[in-house]
């Protein structure tokens, strides 16, 4: 077998290998049944007014990724139940500069969470209390600040979720 030839077969096996032999998934999107999600707004017990539409709207973007899971507004036609409540918005520390005005702080975001099988009754996963934090520089604006850093949070549990709730849910179906 010229070398040429040789070559070309090899990379084509490797290939395949690579593709077929790996067991990898892109764990953003769920394939197989179609599941359907009742995700009711979660309570709000900070004075953070519209926090909980907020994360709403991302964990309804997120789990819009996914062909195989759809979100429904009816729970009798829901598969599972993904509920939450917020429950703490801190803004426990502040740097400050030379000349005594603020440079920095940080927010956190304390939440709770559970999926629940809605046939059989049972929880899959449940998160009683779980902090989000974050990081941000005061500028001109503090609430502009603040709110950028709680959306950042906000996408960041939202993937979470979203991410394991799907893990649930598949190994739900394959046991």
């Amino acid at each position: 077998m010229p070398k040429l030839m040789r070559c070309t077969w090899m990379t084509v096996v490797l290939t395949l290998l690579l593709l077929y032999g790996c067991g990898y998934y892109f764990p953003y999107a769920s394939e197989g049944e179609q599941r359907v999600i009742y995700m009711p707004a979660w309570s709000n017990r900070t004075n953070k007014l519209g926090l909980d539409m907020k994360i709403y709207q991302s964990l309804t973007r997120w789990f819009q990724k996914s062909a195989s899971i759809s979100l429904t507004r009816e729970k009798s036609r829901a598969d599972f139940v993904l509920s939450g409540e917020i429950l703490v918005v801190e803004l426990p520390s502040v740097s400050w500069d030379n000349i005594s005005e603020v440079t920095g702080s940080k927010i956190n975001l304390f939440v709770r969470w559970a999926l629940k099988d809605q046939k059989s009754g049972t929880i899959l996963w449940e998160v009683p209390r779980k902090l989000y934090t974050e990081d941000y520089k005061v500028a001109t604006s503090i609430m502009a600040t603040e709110d950028e850093a709680l959306e950042k949070i906000i996408d960041d549990m939202s993937e979470d979720i979203y991410l394991g709730a799907l893990k649930r849910i598949r190994k739900q179906s394959h046991p």
